[in-house]
C-alpha cells in the first residue's frame, strides 16, 4: 500500500474477496448475485471495476466502472475512449478527500497507457448519477448536452472524433404502452424490476419490460443514460433508478394507475 491507499482491481477470479464491488448491496440479497453474474459476462469486454482502500479500512472507500468505449452500457458513442459507467466514494467521511479524483486519474493513466484517446462520461444534475463538478476538476469538458440534466465530458488526450451521444429522442417514439427498459448494470435497478415483475398488485398494468441485454442495445436505448427507462406512449416519465412508492406516485399523477 501506498500513499496511504491501495486500489484493487477486480475480476472474475478474486469478486468474492470483495462483496462491496456491488454497490454496497448486501451481498445475501439476490440482486448482488445477478450483477455478479452480469459483471461475469463483462470482464471479457474489457469492464473494469477498481475498489480504492484507505490504511486501515477492511472495506472499500470508494469505486470506479468503467469499459471501453465501444462497450459502454450508455446512448453514447465513444469510441477509443474509455467510458466511466459509476464512480462513488462510500461515506461522508471519505467525501472531500480526493478518493473521486484518484479514482478517476487511474482511469484516465489506464487510458494513456493503453494509447487511447481519453475518457468520457455521463453526468447528470438530477438524482442518482455523479456530477460534473469532479470531472471538471479532473480537466474534462463538456462536449455536449441532453435534455433534461445530461452532460457528456471527454478528457482528450488525443485529437480525433469526439464522443458523442446517440439520437435516444427517435428510440424513444417508437415505444408505445408502459414500458420499463433497463440494463443489470446497475443493481438497484435491477432489484425494482424484480420488485414490481413480481409483485402481482402491477399485474392489471400490462407493463412491457424490455431487458437491454448487449452494449450495442444500450447505445440505442431511449434515454442518455439508458440503464433505466419508465415510458409511456413515447414519454419518458422516469431516467433513472426510482422506488417503488415514487414509481407508484409517478403512475398516479400520469393518471395510469
Amino acid at each position: 500500500m501506498k500513499n496511504g491507499f491501495q486500489i484493487v482491481s477486480v475480476n472474475e477470479q478474486n469478486i468474492s474477496d470483495h462483496p462491496q464491488t456491488v454497490c454496497y448491496i448486501n451481498p445475501k440479497h439476490k440482486s448482488h448475485h445477478i450483477k455478479i453474474d452480469w459483471l461475469k459476462q463483462r470482464f471479457d469486454e474489457g469492464y473494469k471495476i477498481k475498489l480504492l482502500y484507505l490504511e486501515g479500512e477492511k472495506r472499500p472507500s470508494g469505486f470506479i466502472e468503467y469499459t471501453n468505449g465501444e462497450n459502454a452500457w450508455r446512448a453514447v458513442s465513444a469510441e477509443n475512449y474509455l467510458f466511466i459507467h459509476c464512480i462513488w466514494v462510500s461515506a461522508n467521511k471519505y467525501k472531500n478527500k480526493g478518493i473521486g479524483s484518484t479514482l478517476v486519474e487511474d482511469c484516465n493513466e489506464d487510458a494513456i497507457s493503453r494509447g487511447l484517446s481519453g475518457v468520457a462520461v455521463v453526468t447528470s444534475s438530477g438524482s442518482f448519477m455523479a456530477g460534473g463538478d469532479l470531472f471538471r476538476k479532473c480537466g474534462f469538458e463538456v462536449v455536449e448536452e441532453a435534455e433534461p440534466h445530461y452532460e457528456l465530458w471527454v478528457k482528450a488526450v488525443k485529437k480525433g472524433p469526439l464522443p458523442r451521444f446517440n439520437d435516444w429522442k427517435t428510440a424513444l417514439a417508437h415505444y408505445t404502452g408502459l414500458n420499463i427498459v433497463y440494463s443489470k448494470q446497475c443493481p438497484w435497478v435491477a432489484r425494482f424490476v424484480d420488485e414490481i415483475t413480481n409483485n402481482k398488485k402491477y399485474n392489471h398494468l400490462k407493463i412491457n419490460i424490455t431487458e437491454l441485454q448487449t452494449p450495442r442495445d444500450a447505445q440505442k436505448a431511449p434515454s442518455p443514460y439508458s440503464t433505466f427507462n419508465l415510458i409511456f406512449n413515447g414519454k419518458l416519465l422516469a431516467d433513472h433508478y426510482i422506488s417503488e412508492t415514487r414509481f407508484k406516485n409517478i403512475l398516479t399523477k400520469e393518471k395510469i394507475m
